[in-house]
């Protein structure tokens, strides 16, 4: 009720309901006090007089039961000489019930007239068939009531359909597609919020292509300069400063590389290259030919099942990962460790190194581009931040994810890929 537009509109309808019923049924029930008492009860006392000269002194029966026939009524007659009922079973069903005078604004249900010779006459209203029906009115009114609920809740559900809908295209954008386009069912107030909605995304979208463009544009045109600085700076005499120069411009290499791979894996542009992989081989043959000597220990349990994977790109994604446990490895007590296992239907593969980790607050900020924790990711380290971005997107791309946490001591880096569908 707190988060639902749709039930407090309702609530509200019902509000509105129950308040309007109570002021007009006070209303009327004021208006029909007043002239009871001004008319209503005057003329019924008078009629009632009349009724009882009718049955006559002593009563007589026959008199009593032609009025019973002529009028909605029950006569009772108690007295020392005559004792008749024309409805025993009304008049029983009556007594049994609580009596109330209109004197106090109800209605009365029977009245009395005492006669000069002693008896008592008691006039019943005899209409049972009528305060049944009024019964079932009051029920049906009831069932009514909560069928015009659900119908207003029905007609509030499609007058507020188009937030659902600006929903699910908010949700949709914040993922990042923005090729999404929210449907406009009507011409008012909230289409012409889905529209404006949908021209919002639809800007963002070239904002950002835009943006993308240029990154990538600037990063192609780095390669060709690049490249020749790399080739003229071995040219130059061996010494610590060229050594240090062809360090920088590898670095810059890679980082644009990484740049290249992160937009195109970012942008939905990436055309994944599947084919059927041994992902425990796939760990040994590239630690065999770029890791051989650096002491990574394996822990990979046996007959993984073979997933659909670009093979490029997971020796990409490990080949990061690695390259960041090595570097925050430095001066530990072990080496780093590469693990396989299958858990909950998804083939996992870690990697982790026994450095400083990093502090918990900072976990969640580690895939994102750029991002270095000040305690244990120092630029003196080597780095730029892109190696987790771009093994989350690898993952990402691949229908897995990224996890990060921390192994005291050390940080450990998990990738989950999904079995393929049977």
């Amino acid at each position: 009720m707190r988060h639902s537009l749709k039930w407090r509109l309702v609530g509200l309808f019902l509000l509105l309901a129950v308040a309007t019923t109570i002021t007009f049924v006070a209303g009327t029930r004021e208006l029909l006090h007043a002239g009871w008492q001004g008319y209503g009860k005057p003329l019924t006392g008078h009629y009632l007089d009349l009724l009882s000269q009718q049955v006559g002194t002593p009563p007589d029966i026959e008199r009593a039961r032609a009025l019973t026939r002529q009028l909605p009524i029950a006569i009772r007659i108690d007295g020392p000489q005559v004792q008749w009922d024309s409805h025993p079973e009304l008049t029983r069903r009556w007594q049994s019930r609580r009596r109330v005078d209109w004197t106090d604004g109800e209605i009365q249900r029977w009245h009395q007239r005492d006669l000069p010779d002693g008896h008592r006459v008691t006039f019943l209203l005899a209409d049972a068939v009528g305060l049944r029906a009024a019964s079932y009115l009051g029920w049906g009114t009831l069932a009514t009531l909560l069928l015009l609920t659900l119908l207003a809740y029905a007609t509030v559900r499609r007058l507020l359909r188009p937030l659902d809908d600006i929903s699910e295209g908010a949700l949709r954008y914040g993922r990042g597609d923005f090729a999404h386009r929210i449907p406009l069912r009507r011409d008012d107030e909230l289409g012409q919020l889905a529209q404006r909605v949908n021209t919002m995304a639809g800007e963002i979208q070239h904002m950002l292509d835009a943006k993308r463009a240029l990154l990538l544009a600037i990063s192609h045109e780095l390669r060709s300069p690049l490249t020749r600085a790399r080739l003229n700076a071995e040219l130059v005499d061996e010494s610590a400063a060229r050594d240090a120069l062809l360090h920088d411009l590898a670095e810059m290499r890679d980082l644009i590389i990484d740049l290249l791979e992160s937009e195109r894996l970012a942008t939905g542009h990436a055309a994944l290259q599947r084919e059927p992989t041994d992902l425990n081989a796939l760990v040994v043959e590239l630690l065999a030919a770029q890791f051989a000597e650096r002491g990574i220990q394996t822990r990979l349990v046996a007959n993984l099942p073979t997933l659909p994977l670009d093979r490029m790109r997971l020796r990409l994604l490990l080949r990061n990962l690695l390259d960041n446990a090595l570097r925050h490895s430095q001066g530990a007590a072990a080496p780093p460790v590469v693990s396989s296992s299958l858990e909950d239907g998804q083939v996992v593969l870690t990697v982790r190194d026994h450095g400083p980790g990093v502090a918990p607050e900072q976990l969640a900020q580690l895939g994102q581009a750029f991002y270095r924790a000040d305690a244990a990711r120092q630029r003196s380290t080597g780095g730029v931040g892109l190696g987790l971005t771009l093994c989350r997107l690898v993952a990402q791309a691949h229908g897995g994810e990224l996890a990060i946490a921390n192994a005291a001591p050390g940080l450990s880096v998990s990738v989950r890929l999904p079995l393929p569908a049977r």
